[in-house]
């Protein structure tokens, strides 16, 4: 234990050094750690854009144990959760919560104020996956060995479909069972597939390996690297 900081503000940068929180998420931990010092200093926050650059109001950190404070929070994170959408408003309060909890731990404060704050009910999710005997037959249609290898690996590795139609040879590697993909802004990551694409491709390879390149399928599609089409699993070579 050490002594508390003397304000709201003073308390979330040794919450956001000290709880080992990455650097690739201070920014928006800081952002909404920022929103809530409003509502923990009993003051509507900002919204929208205003949210970025705004500053938390200075108050101090034990004004948070005030006992009538849950009540007023309450109010506020409700009008404030009416701009975000659901994930978002349970997101935000996953992380007050996480820095309470942290500050409590730290003897800086007794209490948590937002423990009359419910988490919004997320929307259904009305996205239809398909069922197993709907793969099955998925993979019994009569199309190309191309198209099929392409169904394939789509599903093995869970990839975009404008990435897994920008592969070419070169950035397959069948050993391993990946293939290496330039994602928009030039990062690189790596799909993984499974048997059942491993299969597939040497005999994909060789069905193709006397047709001119070309773009992969019938479609005109355009990779993220380029203007360009790239051929997608392209003749060896």
């Amino acid at each position: 234990m050490s002594a508390p900081p003397a304000s709201y503000t003073a308390a979330v940068e040794p919450y956001l050094t000290g709880a080992g929180i990455a650097k690739s998420s201070a920014r928006i931990y800081r952002v909404s750690l920022t929103t809530w010092g409003w509502m923990l200093a009993g003051e509507p926050a900002p919204t929208g854009l205003a949210r970025r650059g705004a500053k938390p109001p200075v108050f101090p950190l034990a004004a948070i144990d005030d006992p009538a404070l849950p009540e007023v929070l309450a109010e506020l994170a409700a009008a404030q959760a009416d701009e975000m959408d659901a994930d978002a408003v349970n997101r935000e309060l996953s992380i007050a919560r996480k820095a309470i909890g942290w500050w409590q731990r730290q003897g800086w404060i007794e209490g948590d104020p937002t423990i009359d704050i419910e988490r919004r009910p997320a929307p259904p999710d009305r996205t239809k996956a398909l069922a197993e005997n709907q793969i099955a037959s998925l993979w019994c249609l009569e199309v190309s060995l191309r198209e099929k290898t392409f169904w394939k690996m789509l599903y093995e590795s869970a990839a975009r479909a404008d990435g897994v139609l920008c592969l070419n040879v070169e950035d397959l590697y069948p050993a391993d069972k990946r293939g290496k993909i330039i994602a928009k802004g030039g990062a690189t990551e790596w799909i993984h597939w499974q048997s059942g694409t491993a299969q597939l491709l040497p005999q994909t390879r060789a069905a193709v390996r006397h047709q001119p390149q070309g773009p992969s399928r019938d479609t005109d599609a355009r990779c993220a690297r380029g203007d360009r089409p790239r051929p997608a699993l392209p003749p060896a070579g």
